[in-house]
Order: C-alpha cells, then sequence, then structure tokens
C-alpha cells in the first residue's frame, strides 16, 4: 500500500467523499473523531458506512476510519459501525504506544491494519518505541502537534516562524525512529496553513528529506503538493539505479567511486529503499 498522501474528510460530509477520491490522494481518512461534533457522530457513522458499503473503483485510494479514542464511549459504536466493511484501516487517536494498539487490534471488526496518531498526550511520547511489538498489524506511525500542547498546558507548539519549538521536534524526531524501529512507514503531521502551498512544499520536503515516508493532508488542495515531494524524482531514480548495479557489478567491495564520490553499504541501503518506493 502507498502512503504519500492521507486525506482528511469529516465524516458528516459524504459530499466530499467523492471529490476526495477525484484528488490523487493514496489514501482517504474519514474522520469520525475531531471534525464532527458530538451530536453529529451518529450521522457520521452512518454515511461513512453507506459509502463505504457502496461499489467503488478498484484502483481508488486506500480507505481508513479515524475512530474516536480507544477508551472513549464513543468507540464502541464506531467500531460496531465499522463491522463487515471493506475497508484498510482504522486511524487510531491518542494512541499510547503498541498496549493501546493491541486493545483496538482485540476489538476490531475485521483484519483492518492500524495507523496510530502516536504522540497526543504526554504518556504515548514515552512509549514510541513499543510499535515494533505490533508491527505486523500496522500501516505506519504518525504524529500531531495540536493535541500534546493543550495537554500539558503549552500555549503553542510553534514559534513565530511556523517551525516547531523545542519539545515538539523532540517528539517528531522520537516518532520517526519509533516508526523506523518498527520497520513500518513513518507519516509526517498535517500542515494546517492549507492555503500557503509553497510552506506546505518546504515543509513536505524536509519531512521526506528526515525520513518519512508519507503525508496527512487537511485539504485537498494539499495533496498534489505532497504526493510530489514524496515522489521520487528521475535523477533520483537514476542515480540509485546506478548505485544498485554498481555494487551488483563488484559484489565483493565494500566502497566505490561513482560520479566522482565514495559510496558505500549506507549509500546502498539508501538506493534500494528508495527503489522500492516506486515497484
Amino acid at each position: 500500500m502507498r502512503l504519500r498522501s492521507l486525506l482528511f474528510v469529516p465524516g458528516d460530509r459524504p459530499e466530499r467523499f467523492p471529490k476526495a477520491v477525484a484528488t490523487g490522494a493514496d489514501a482517504l481518512i474519514l474522520d469520525l473523531e475531531d471534525s464532527v461534533v458530538p451530536d453529529r457522530k451518529p450521522e457520521a457513522r452512518a454515511a461513512v458506512r453507506d459509502w463505504i458499503a457502496a461499489p467503488r473503483e478498484e484502483d481508488g485510494p486506500a480507505v481508513f476510519v479515524r475512530i474516536n479514542p480507544i477508551d472513549s464511549d464513543e468507540a464502541a459504536a464506531d467500531l460496531d459501525a465499522l463491522a463487515g466493511l471493506a475497508l484498510d484501516g482504522i486511524v487510531l487517536p491518542k494512541a499510547e504506544g503498541a498496549e493501546s494498539v493491541a486493545m483496538l487490534i482485540d476489538r476490531l471488526p475485521g483484519d483492518y491494519l492500524v495507523l496510530p496518531v502516536a504522540s497526543e498526550t504526554p504518556a504515548a511520547v514515552f512509549r514510541l518505541g513499543t510499535f515494533a511489538e505490533v508491527a505486523g498489524r500496522l500501516a505506519g506511525v504518525t504524529w500531531g502537534a495540536e493535541d500534546l500542547p493543550a495537554a500539558i498546558g503549552a500555549m503553542t507548539a510553534r514559534e513565530d516562524d511556523g517551525s516547531y519549538t523545542d519539545p515538539y521536534r523532540v517528539v517528531r524526531a522520537l516518532t520517526l525512529f519509533g516508526a523506523h524501529a518498527a520497520a513500518v512507514p513513518a507519516i509526517e503531521t498535517v500542515f494546517p496553513d492549507f492555503r500557503n502551498l509553497e510552506g506546505l512544499a518546504g515543509y513536505a520536503a524536509r519531512g521526506r528529506r528526515d525520513g518519512f515516508t508519507g503525508m496527512m493532508a487537511i485539504h485537498p488542495t494539499q495533496v498534489a503538493v505532497i504526493n510530489e515531494a514524496f515522489t521520487p524524482s528521475d535523477a533520483e531514480i537514476a542515480h540509485a539505479r546506478a548505485v544498485v548495479a554498481a555494487f551488483d557489478a563488484n559484489p565483493g567491495a565494500g566502497a566505490l567511486q561513482l560520479d566522482g564520490r565514495m559510496i558505500d553499504a549506507p549509500h546502498l541501503k539508501s538506493a534500494r529503499r528508495l527503489l522500492a518506493l516506486i515497484d
């Protein structure tokens, strides 16, 4: 499953579902949590269920549903509404490590993958290294910088220029390493300023540079920018293939010269990882 872009769609806005499909997002996240007020959650469940149950194009995006936190009263109703549906995964908010994922797996009405939002409580931060325990059921690991500041009484997670303050830089990095320790995709969090596509492009590019393989989106206009950022360029692909070919031609070599630069085992690993993204 390719997960460059994952577009949130409010579950109580079914008229937006077909439009979201047309954006080219790799996955849709039909939301039953934060974007739906409590009085409309039953309506949202019904709308999500009806749309997922209806016939869809086979080559369309993957479909995820973000349920309410697993320890909430709403979660049981969410999972009941999803029973028997053909969907790809569940987004689990307020996840606190492998224990939360295991709790959800025990209650799932189907063999769905789980994408935990893994940094929304203080306790969650200390459990970001545990996801390897449930890696076989994970679609990836992602994080968020909106709920955690509220949980600890912080005024904001961002500097005046929009960059993260130090605590949230740490959380971002730990999520990245936690995902890779579990050998699952690391999914970058949303870029809230959906009108600032230039800023989004820079943010997404930094995410890919740092080792994230995809990113969540909150607005349809963000999808194309995110897809481009997380798609290797022709030049990158050509270089990766040249690195692999060089080592294939010299199987006993520990280091080689390519285009005037030295390459060794880490370069080969990076090249193979990049080529795996396009397979």
